[in-house]
């Protein structure tokens, strides 16, 4: 896996490549969360990857794979008129944002969601932009961007637990791009 100016930059062809790279993306979560070691530790901390991208371009796609990965069994419906949908898979508690309908900022504060960003648990935050800078940095960014006929993924690592989280990632050849 390469990066540029610490850009991590894949190739999604299609909705299935997206699921498929929600999956590898939560592959290292759930490693923690089911050994043996991460059972008797529990989540150590909280885990935040924020999804940006135009309307369409796989965020609600990615997250519902993302949280099925982590074992969320049943319906998984998109927050955007909730804002939140909040999910518990034994101990670990899973947050799913979508901030696209707020109009201010400040929303998201005066919602009382800062509490759920401090806990031991797994945040997604679709349209964090939307939070403008009040919110807090995430370990990774994913933006998706429209690119002929699928979606180009990059990630973004925010802090030293992102970039740790990256290197963990087996992402299939057929994703990379040609640098």
């Amino acid at each position: 896996m390469s990066s540029i100016n610490n850009i991590y930059r894949f190739y999604l062809p299609d909705e299935t490549a997206t699921q498929t790279f929600a999956q590898i993306m939560a592959a290292p979560i759930h490693q923690a969360i089911t050994s043996p070691e991460g059972q008797e530790q529990g989540l150590k901390s909280a885990y935040h990857l924020h999804l940006q991208g135009d309307l369409g371009a796989g965020k609600t796609a990615f997250s519902r794979a993302f949280l099925q990965a982590l074992g969320v069994k049943g319906r998984i419906k998109s927050p955007t008129y909730t804002l939140v949908e909040t999910y518990k898979v034994s101990r670990l508690y899973l947050y799913h944002f979508d901030f696209y309908r707020f109009n201010d900022s400040s929303e998201w504060q005066e919602a009382g969601f800062r509490d759920n960003l401090l806990e031991n648990a797994v945040v997604l935050i679709e349209w964090p932009e939307k939070a403008d800078k009040s919110l807090p940095s995430p370990d990774i960014l994913l933006k998706l961007h429209y690119y002929q006929n699928g979606r180009i993924a990059e990630l973004h690592p925010h802090s030293d637990k992102g970039k740790a989280w990256i290197t963990q990632l087996k992402i299939p050849q057929a994703f990379h791009l040609a640098e």
